[in-house]
């Protein structure tokens, strides 16, 4: 799998809109969940890729998976401090 300019600029935006799905003040640094959207952006693309390759729902999917790890790693980062 080839990492792309395009993939971490799509997993930057995803990031950003995983972040604004999960309610309440997060206690993740920007980099982090810019982070977590890049990883989303794979995980998620993959995940529906087995599904369908609609674009509408793979961009769901990136959103839905960026959103589960900013509000898991929120969590734990939460807990820590």
């Amino acid at each position: 799998m080839w990492i792309t300019i395009q993939t971490i600029v799509v997993g930057l935006i995803i990031g950003a809109l995983g972040r604004m799905v999960v309610p309440g003040k997060q206690h993740l640094s920007l980099w982090i969940t810019l982070l977590l959207g890049i990883i989303a952006a794979f995980v998620g693309g993959w995940l529906a890729s087995l599904l369908s390759t609609f674009w509408i729902f793979v961009l769901v999917a990136q959103i839905v998976v960026a959103a589960a790890l900013v509000y898991l790693a929120d969590g734990l980062y939460a807990r820590k401090g």
